[in-house]
């Protein structure tokens, strides 16, 4: 029987949010037995390259990166929010590092190829997570905190979403754990109305999601958010939910099926 781990992806609203984020590092500190973080910081990213003169480009939820921002980003993820969770989550007794796809050569991509005519610039898509180098610090007793950035092992760094980074690294895992993945953000679920806070769809099936996104009742980011859930899923990751911040506890909820 495999053991147990938990993989939980905080989004960029909650990182910039104190209290919203000092709760969901509690909670994940209470997760008994192996885990993960992965983390996004989209927002403060976009609010230091404001700071810089450096315009944000986003297509269908996703950041168009030249050079410029590809600086910002690798400062922003791996620097400032990556090294503040580690050292949050050390005050509150839990051994974690910090990593970037390049350090431990733990997570390698390709840069995106043009796609419906449109260049994402220095954005990666994920060509292989080093299951058995993760493998190893967790058996260690270290909780890994992973940034959304990526390599291509000819020194290149690459941006990289951060959900994509969750659903891979849930996906290599799944070969030797029994996975729960939780995308943890600003909403209780998936909701059927924007408006209307309340309003999570309590699953969603690959048919659903082709539906509701035919139909317009998903759009925008949180396209790939589901899309990498389901991929997760479909790679025999054993639950996946996206839920609120502060309800990582996996009880409530939007589960992907």
């Amino acid at each position: 029987m495999k053991e147990k781990i938990t993989i939980i992806k905080v989004g960029g609203a909650v990182v910039e949010d104190e209290q919203q984020l000092s709760q969901l590092l509690k909670d994940f500190c209470a997760i008994e037995g192996r885990k993960v973080l992965v983390h996004g910081g989209g927002r403060r990213a976009t609010q230091v390259a404001s700071k810089l003169g450096i315009e944000t480009q986003m297509v269908n939820g996703r950041r168009i990166t030249d050079a410029a921002m590809l600086e910002v980003v690798t400062m922003v993820y791996g620097g400032l929010v990556n090294k503040n969770l580690v050292a949050q989550l050390q005050a509150n007794g839990v051994n974690a590092l910090g990593l970037t796809g390049a350090d431990a050569d733990v997570i390698r991509s390709h840069k995106r190829p043009l796609k419906d005519g449109v260049d994402y610039g220095f954005v990666g898509d994920v060509d292989s997570v080093a299951h058995q180098t993760l493998g190893h610090l967790i058996e260690a007793g270290i909780t890994p905190v992973m940034a959304p950035l990526t390599h291509d092992g000819e020194g290149h760094i690459l941006n990289t979403n951060a959900d994509t980074i969750a659903s891979e690294t849930a996906k290599a895992l799944a070969k030797d754990y029994d996975v729960t993945l939780i995308f943890s953000f600003e909403k209780k679920g998936v909701l059927s109305n924007p408006d209307d806070d309340e309003s999570v769809i309590p699953v969603i099936t690959r048919e659903d999601f082709e539906r509701y996104k035919a139909d317009g009742t998903i759009s925008g980011g949180m396209l790939p958010k589901i899309e990498n859930a389901l991929q997760a899923v479909e790679a025999g990751v054993s639950k996946v939910i996206i839920t609120l911040a502060t309800a990582i506890d996996g009880k409530h909820g939007t589960i992907i099926q």
